[in-house]
């Protein structure tokens, strides 16, 4: 019985060999594989062609800066434009920064329409277009159910003023 045991074993180990050496590459697997590789692949687009630029030598270093205002212009930037008026008397929310004042909402109709705006202390003022508010000479150019439009004047760097739009909207910040 050990004899029959040890033959059965041996001729499946057998059969096993002749069945991995039957799954060996043969020669028209290896003709196949050489042929690819014998393939061109596809051509290659070429490098783009790096631009030269001239080089220029800047040789105007003692003439007048072009980004920068001349003296004459920084006077004459400062006389024209916009200008605030330094004799109209202050008016009661010209002494908040803008970004403390809220709207709380409108009175009125459209031609005749006045704004709400409660101050950092919490009073609440009446304001109609052509009013003041805020502290660069901010003016009231329209009002609106959800917002009040103003114009601000602010220094523009040069010893002039330019003006600046700002909106105040119904419900900024807390109420």
């Amino acid at each position: 019985m050990k004899a029959f045991q040890f033959v059965s074993r041996a001729g499946l180990v057998a059969v096993v060999i002749a069945g991995v050496a039957a799954c060996a590459p043969t020669d028209d697997l290896r003709q196949w594989v050489a042929q690819e590789k014998a393939k061109k692949g596809a051509p290659l687009t070429p490098l783009p062609v790096i631009k030269t630029f001239e080089t220029f030598v800047y040789n105007d270093k003692d003439r007048r800066n072009p980004f920068e205002l001349s003296a004459e212009e920084q006077e004459q930037a400062a006389i024209s434009g916009p200008q605030p008026d330094p004799n109209r008397p202050r008016e009661p929310l010209e002494a908040f920064p803008l970004d403390g004042l809220k709207m709380s909402g409108t009175l009125g109709l459209a031609k005749s329409m006045e704004g709400l705006i409660r101050d950092p202390d919490g009073v609440v003022h009446r304001v109609r277009v052509g009013n003041y508010l805020g502290q660069n000479y901010g003016r009231i150019s329209a009002i609106a159910e959800d917002r009040i439009d103003l114009v601000e004047l602010i220094p523009n760097g040069g010893g002039g003023w330019m003006e600046r739009a700002a909106t105040i909207a119904l419900g900024d910040g807390k109420q």
